[in-house]
């Protein structure tokens, strides 16, 4: 079966800096439904739409391709005290944006001055990319998963 809108997606993949340094790549497949969802960089679905089972794409994303520039607004300076106190540069907090509500994550990027710089931005924001993904498995999708707009089962999203 080849990869079209509403079929669920399972693929190996790797990603890589300008420099050709791996930054992530999956340990087990990971599924996704095919056909402007936003389960995946919409370049890299793009470059899948028409493959099978074992063939691969190498795909080059700028930052706003992948996961933008880094937003000014996400990035904070917050006293000590509110933070643990065995903070250190890398833990990743909750809060809640008090503009929208939403729940964003923040890394601490750095402590000085009884200070901590916090970013919520993606840490790899700003950064272009290379996206390399093998197809593992193609199959239709079932109408919930159509409905719910995402894949279900073993290596999507568990309800």
């Amino acid at each position: 079966m080849q990869i079209a809108k509403n079929t669920i997606v399972t693929i190996h993949y790797e990603m890589f800096d300008v420099d050709n340094n791996l930054l992530d790549k999956t340990d087990e497949p990971i599924s996704y439904l095919h056909g402007g969802y936003d389960g995946i960089f919409p370049l890299v679905e793009e470059a899948l739409e028409g493959k099978n089972v074992g063939e691969s794409v190498d795909v080059k994303l700028t930052s706003d391709d992948a996961f933008g520039d880094p937003e000014e607004e996400l990035i904070r300076v917050e006293d000590l005290e509110v933070f643990p106190a065995d903070v250190e540069v890398g833990m990743v907090f909750e809060a809640d944006d008090p503009e929208t509500g939403e729940l964003l994550l923040f890394r601490v990027t750095d402590i000085a001055d009884g200070k901590a710089v916090v970013d919520a931005n993606h840490p790899l924001a700003g950064q272009s990319i290379r996206f390399s993904a093998k197809v593992v498995e193609v199959r239709a999708a079932s109408a919930d998963e159509v409905s719910h707009g995402h894949a279900h089962g073993e290596h999507g999203h568990h309800h």
